[in-house]
């Protein structure tokens, strides 16, 4: 956006701490619901939405699409083509979260928790595992799981360094959303080649919207540069 001279807004939802520098204006938090997002867009003279959530983000994309309708504004979605399994993969289909936890049920053993920090404390009704848990940030309180260990980091991931992981913390099995890209799936090549398990969580149902997989065809969305736009 900066260097194709649009003016923009990028919005975070303020779950990371410290999130890398921009080169446009950014605010950070909700707008209060589909209402809110309506008099933002009216507000602020908002000519055209870009939606590059979270695939998991589904409150804020299905309030975007709402708040779009409604207010006339364009939207486009900048997301990721979702996983699919390869040869030796050895993935256990699961619908959501829920779904998840009781995908652990079980003797003890040792999961690799792929999931960022919402959602930990469902995972206490199995205290029985050991958890491995990867965030961007270091927790402000303690994980709600009574057996664990914290691992501060942020992506891209690479390869050598998942199979090193799950090597060392004798990880037997993994959680993983299915998110898509390439700066979270090394874990899913190096689970196939250490033959470990995954508990893949399903991707939330979204209402019907223009979907792109590439910033290029986002500014080909866009048409032309120089304008306001918001983003």
């Amino acid at each position: 956006m900066a260097e194709a001279g649009i003016h923009a807004t990028l919005s975070y939802a303020g779950r990371v701490e410290r999130p890398r520098p921009q080169p446009i204006a950014h605010r950070t938090g909700g707008f209060g619901g589909i209402a809110g997002l309506e008099a933002y867009l009216r507000n602020n003279s908002i000519s055209h939405v870009v939606d590059a959530t979270h695939p998991f983000a589904a409150q804020m994309s299905r309030h975007a699409v709402a708040a779009c309708s409604a207010v006339g504004v364009p939207l486009i979605a900048l997301t990721r083509p979702a996983w699919q399994p390869h040869a030796g993969d050895d993935w256990r289909h699961v619908p959501d979260i829920a779904g998840a936890v009781d995908a652990l049920s079980g003797p003890m053993c040792r999961v690799l928790l792929a999931i960022g920090r919402q959602h930990l404390e469902s995972f206490a009704a199995h205290p029985q595992h050991h958890y491995v848990l990867r965030l961007v940030d270091a927790p402000a309180e303690p994980p709600p799981l009574p057996s664990h260990t914290v691992i501060v980091s942020r992506g891209p991931f690479s390869l050598a360094g998942d199979t090193a992981l799950m090597r060392k913390h004798g990880i037997d099995v993994v959680v993983a959303k299915n998110a898509g890209g390439s700066g979270a799936s090394a874990k899913l090549e190096a689970a196939r080649n250490l033959h470990i398990p995954i508990v893949m969580i399903a991707r939330p149902e979204l209402p019907p919207r223009s979907e792109v997989y590439s910033v290029d065809a986002v500014l080909q969305w866009l048409g032309h540069a120089g304008a306001d736009l918001g983003v």
